[in-house]
């Protein structure tokens, strides 16, 4: 297992991590197989989206937000319950299938970590299976 850490700098932000993750599969010498991600915190999450348009990613923040908004007469004494539901609704992690030593993403497709509670020190994990 590899792990490599994410700062995020805002409450609510998504950070491509695209670079990161094909690093580590190359680093792994895997040519062929799988590689599973997640991020072990309950208000972060992980997916996959475009990366050409800054906008999209605007877009799913601002409608994460209207979503689930920050104050909701939540009961979770520790005020970041949004996060919590943004987390659940996104997913902690994703699946890629590897071949030929690289990540089978579309053309338009990066990986994204999803920070729903920072500005925080946050870790993501991942495994590459395969020959």
């Amino acid at each position: 297992m590899t792990t490599f850490e994410v700062l995020s700098r805002q409450r609510v932000e998504m950070i491509d991590i695209t670079d990161q993750v094909r690093q580590a599969v190359a680093d792994s010498g895997i040519r062929s197989g799988i590689c599973v991600l997640c991020t072990p915190h309950t208000t972060a999450a992980i997916t996959i989206n475009e990366n050409a348009d800054p906008d999209v990613v605007r877009d799913l923040v601002m409608e994460l937000n209207k979503l689930v908004p920050f104050e909701d007469n939540y009961r979770h004494l520790e005020g970041n319950s949004a996060a919590h539901l943004k987390s659940s609704l996104v997913g902690a992690g994703e699946t890629l299938i590897i071949e030929d030593g690289q990540p089978q993403l579309g053309t338009w497709q990066g990986i994204w970590f999803c920070e729903f509670d920072g500005p925080r020190r946050r870790r993501v994990q991942l495994q590459v299976i395969g020959r």
